[in-house]
């Protein structure tokens, strides 16, 4: 079997392992910023959620993510974010925000809540506005 196919197989494994924790409860997942990138390749809809500041989202953030300042969550969550079966992968600065905003997340009844730490860590293109 070929590496690329190996790889394949192993994310499509690893991604339905989720899928389906997700489905069957609400419970913690961190995943690496590779895992939810391969994901969101694969995925129509999901949210990218940045739950720093402001000023942090202006200075740079993953193109196509909403801000809701970790701070704000509780209040603005089922307004900004009604369906609470959407797959939301969560980020900040360094990886604290988001533990709490998934949790936040988890405890309103949210169900597909993926943390992917912090903006430090993504290797992949950010926009800088």
């Amino acid at each position: 079997m070929t590496t690329y196919k190996f790889k394949k197989q192993l994310f499509f494994l690893l991604f339905m392992l989720c899928f389906l924790c997700a489905c069957f409860g609400n419970a913690y997942q961190k995943i690496t910023p590779e895992a939810a990138y391969q994901m969101m390749q694969t995925l129509n809809d999901f949210v990218l959620l940045d739950v720093r500041s402001a000023a942090e989202f202006q200075e740079k953030h993953i193109y196509g993510a909403t801000l809701i300042p970790v701070n704000e969550l509780e209040r603005r969550a089922e307004s900004e974010l009604p369906d609470k079966n959407r797959v939301i992968f969560v980020y900040c600065r360094a990886g604290v925000r988001s533990r709490n905003a998934a949790n936040i997340l988890l405890g309103k009844g949210y169900t597909q809540v993926f943390d992917i730490g912090g903006i430090m860590d993504w290797p992949y293109k950010t926009v800088s506005n």
